[in-house]
This record gives structure tokens, C-alpha cells and sequence, in this order.
């Protein structure tokens, strides 16, 4: 038995180290090209501001530069457990070019971006090619000493670090090194961690941070404070329009039909009839009111059972996958609900998805949902959105937003609240 754990254990090792090599690959390959990009971009477009030029540039550019990093903010959460919060001033999409392209400019998030990208193309190259290279370049010093010398002999020899392989004596020197370094490999994984960490040391405000976190606490009070006065003129409205104008109509045919009962009792009998069908259509009201304002499945059963019975009544097959043991407080469940509902209706409405995965779980102290579906892809945070109204709902309980989607698809909708 104690074999069999053992066995597992360096299989799991194993996996976890091959995974963060072609995790570390493929993002090295992305990075480079993607940092240098957007920083040339970023640099001439803000170059031509005074031209004008820039003042309809620049937004688009540093939108899409917000959404790279905002990339690298997911990746960071999924790949290496490390949380990078988004502190982006809202952007208003109705402002002028002038208002747009000034304020984006003076947010200091879009500095920290552009410093990031000069980081990106240089240390964070480096950093996430490295748990490539311990996994397999020891792979390449172990081919040599096993023969793969032999074709390089006629050009003068191979480099292998700093050995000159030029016969097997030397072939097995470059073996014993690949060795060496064959045993750094297990420490992959941690060089993956370290470039999602160099990525937040950037990325996340400096000696600023205090008066931008003052900044964003404010606006989330005061969207909070505007969403709830909205919430009550909309329950009042709906109060007052649908189910409480049906209980008047049903007693107006109350007081008819006790006029009626003795003179005309078919008549009578027919508003009856249409006083018991206001009554059912009354009470179906109030109750999708109720629903509107708190699932009774949340409030019975909680944040998971809930999801679910939301993943049953969509239009294509849902997947959902839940690991979230015990319960939330209330409010951080129901923001957590309404906001897997939007991201559903958004999949749903716009994306053209024929399917649809869920999944929630805590770790570390954090509630985190993601919601992706196969769709044409293309989603956006803009003002005015429902995804703009999400990231608003989880500003109020210091949550953040990511949303990766390329032309294409897939889209992948992170959420993550602070949940004790």
C-alpha cells in the first residue's frame, strides 16, 4: 500500500511538472510578442495624441492592453493560485475621444500596465520560460551522453551549457550535467508561481495603493447605494403596476358580484370565475417578485443547490461543478447568484453557445466562479453592459471581474468575492 501511495505520488510530481513546463511554453510564446505589441502600440499612440491621431487610437489601444492583462489576471488565478486584482477607473463608452483618451490617461492602472508590458518582454519571458527549460533541457544533456553527439562531430563539436562535446568522454560529462539539472526539475511548478508573482508585484498598485483603494471603495458605496434605491423603485413599480392593480380589479368584481349574486347569478358566476384567475395571476406575480429578490432555493438550500436549479432551466446543456462546502453569508450569495445568472443570459442571448460549464469553489478565502461556454466569443466589459452591472454588484463586496474572450471563442467569466 505504502508502494502504491508512493508510485502515485511521483506520477502526480510528474504530471505537475510536465504541466507547468508547457504551461510555462506556451505562455512564454504568447508573451513576447503580445507584450512587445502592445507596448510599441501603446507608446506611438499616446505619441500622436498631440496630432490628434491618438485621441481616437489610444483608447483602443489600451483597451486591448487592459484585456491582456486582464488575460494574464486569469491565467494567474488558474494556473498559479495567485490573485491579481483589477483596479480600472470606469471608462464611460459615450464620452468623447477627448474625455475617453485623458481620462484612461490619467488612471494610474494604465501606467502600471505599460510598465508591466516592458517587465513582461524581459523577466517575465525569462521566468515563464524557465520551468520549460528544467524540464526539458536536462532532457537534451541526457540524449547526448546516449549517442545524440555523434552528428555534430564533423561540425567541430555541440555546446551543451558550458561543456564542448566532441567525443563520449565529453558526452558524458554533458549527461552528468543534464543530471544535475534534471534534479531542479520538481521546482517547475514553483517557477510558474514565480512569474504570476512577478506579474502581481507589477501590476498591483504601489505607494498609491491606499488612496486608490479609498477611491474604489467610494464608487462601489455609491453604486451600491444606487442599485439598492433602484431595486426598490423597480419592486414598487412592479408592486404597484402588476400585482397590486390585479387585487383591486379582483376586489372591484368582489363588490359586482355581491350586487349580481341575487339579479343576474351567471354573470355573477363568470366574475367569479375571472376574480379567482386574478387572484392565481396576482399570487404568480408576487412570487416571481420574491424570486427577484432572493431565490427561495438560495435562502433553503444555498449558493450550490441554487446554481444548479439556474444550470436546469437554460436553453443548452450545463455543466456545473461545485466545491463549496457549508454556507456563505446571504449577501455574498445572492450577489454571487445574480451574477452567475447575468453571465448565463449573456452566454445565452449573445454568444451562440451550445454548451455551458460552471464552476464554483472557495480557496483561500475567496469565493470562485467561472462561468465559460464555447460560443462565437467576443464579450466585452463595456459601460451599460450586463457584465459592466456584475463587476459593479461584486465592487460592493470588494470582488473582481475577469473576462477572457477572443474572436472565436471560447469565453471564460471569472468571479472572485472574499467569502469567510
Amino acid at each position: 500500500m505504502t508502494i502504491e501511495t508512493r508510485d502515485g505520488s511521483r506520477s502526480t510530481r510528474v504530471r505537475a511538472m510536465g504541466l507547468a513546463a508547457a504551461r510555462g511554453l506556451a505562455l512564454a510564446l504568447v508573451t513576447l510578442p503580445g507584450a512587445v505589441l502592445g507596448f510599441t502600440l501603446a507608446v506611438v499612440s499616446i505619441a500622436l495624441v498631440p496630432i490628434g491621431v491618438g485621441l481616437v487610437t489610444t483608447p483602443w489601444v489600451l483597451t486591448g492592453v487592459r484585456a491582456f492583462a486582464d488575460w494574464r489576471r486569469v491565467l494567474a488565478a488558474e494556473w498559479g493560485g495567485v490573485r491579481i486584482p483589477s483596479a480600472y477607473r470606469p471608462a464611460s463608452e459615450d464620452a468623447n475621444p477627448w474625455t475617453r483618451t485623458f481620462g484612461m490617461l490619467r488612471d494610474p492602472a494604465t501606467w502600471r500596465d505599460l510598465r508591466w508590458l516592458l517587465v513582461d518582454m524581459t523577466a517575465g519571458f525569462v521566468t515563464a520560460l524557465l520551468p520549460a527549460v528544467l524540464v526539458l533541457y536536462p532532457l537534451e544533456g541526457l540524449a547526448l551522453a546516449a549517442g545524440l553527439w555523434r552528428p555534430f562531430q564533423d561540425l567541430g563539436g555541440y555546446w551543451y551549457g558550458f561543456v564542448h562535446v566532441t567525443d563520449q568522454v565529453s558526452a558524458l560529462l554533458a549527461g552528468a550535467l543534464g543530471a544535475v539539472l534534471l534534479s531542479l526539475a520538481p521546482f517547475a511548478p514553483r517557477a510558474l508561481t514565480l512569474h504570476f508573482r512577478l506579474t502581481r508585484a507589477v501590476l498591483v498598485a504601489g505607494q498609491g495603493e491606499l488612496a486608490e483603494r479609498v477611491r474604489v471603495l467610494t464608487e462601489t458605496r455609491r453604486d451600491a447605494v444606487d442599485t439598492s434605491a433602484a431595486e426598490l423603485r423597480r419592486i414598487e413599480r412592479d408592486l404597484h403596476d402588476g400585482a397590486q392593480a390585479r387585487l383591486v380589479a379582483m376586489g372591484m368584481d368582489l363588490g359586482t358580484i355581491e350586487m349580481l349574486l341575487d339579479k343576474d347569478p351567471a354573470q355573477a358566476k363568470r366574475l367569479l370565475a375571472q376574480a379567482r384567475q386574478s387572484s392565481v395571476d396576482a399570487l404568480a406575480e408576487l412570487r416571481d417578485l420574491v424570486r427577484g429578490i432572493h431565490p427561495p432555493v438560495l435562502a433553503e438550500r444555498g449558493l450550490g443547490d441554487a446554481v444548479r436549479a439556474l444550470a436546469l432551466r437554460m436553453p443548452v446543456p450545463t455543466e456545473v461543478s461545485v466545491d463549496f462546502p457549508g454556507r456563505a453569508d446571504a449577501p455574498v450569495e445572492s450577489a454571487a447568484y445574480f451574477a452567475v445568472s447575468e453571465a448565463l443570459t449573456n452566454a445565452v442571448k449573445h454568444s451562440g453557445a451550445d454548451r455551458i460549464w460552471i464552476d464554483l469553489h472557495r480557496t483561500d478565502g475567496m469565493l470562485r466562479i467561472t462561468v465559460t461556454d464555447n460560443g462565437r466569443g467576443g464579450a466585452v466589459v463595456a459601460a451599460g453592459s450586463g457584465l459592466a452591472g456584475v463587476e459593479r454588484r461584486l465592487g460592493t463586496f470588494d470582488g473582481v471581474l475577469a473576462v477572457s474572450s477572443p474572436a472565436g471563442g471560447p469565453t471564460m467569466v471569472t468571479m472572485e468575492i472574499p467569502c469567510a
